[in-house]
């Protein structure tokens, strides 16, 4: 009895927040997000205080489907590079995947070649326009010249 009565006081002794919050918990991510939508339709600094409190929290991106997605992804990498059973499929897969392999090491080549030659008409590029324009230190012994006559 004691317990029941600890328990009705402390259910008590909690504020409307607290108690709203741990009412949202139980209904999960969907709850929190229908409350911060309606919360936005009817006065938009509730939805956006929720929306805050939820990000601040970590509410809305606890159980999210990133951590699913990587451990699905682990999976299927690791199920890649297991044997199928069938002997030619798997030096057909090997056979492929070693070619893709090969042309992605070749396009990356290829890129840093592109890279390299664009950076090095950028500069020689500069380099013209460097040369072609005309020298400061010239303009100032011609017009201290020019005084002198």
């Amino acid at each position: 009895m004691t317990t029941m009565t600890s328990t009705a006081s402390s259910a008590s002794q909690q504020g409307w927040f607290t108690r709203s919050e741990a009412w949202l918990d139980s209904k999960g991510k969907g709850a929190w997000i229908a409350a911060m939508v309606l919360g936005f339709v009817f006065f938009w600094p509730i939805g956006l205080a929720l929306l805050f409190y939820m990000i601040w929290s970590k509410r809305m991106f606890s159980k999210s489907c990133r951590s699913h997605s990587r451990k699905a992804w682990s999976r299927h990498g690791m199920s890649a590079m297991k044997s199928s059973g069938n002997t030619a499929f798997d030096a057909y897969k090997e056979d492929t995947l070693r070619r893709l392999e090969q042309e992605q090491s070749d396009f990356e080549t290829f890129l840093q070649r592109l890279r390299d030659a664009k950076d090095k008409a950028e500069f020689d590029e500069f380099m013209d326009e460097r040369s072609a324009a005309p020298d400061p230190s010239e303009d100032s012994v011609d017009d201290s010249a020019a005084k002198t006559h």
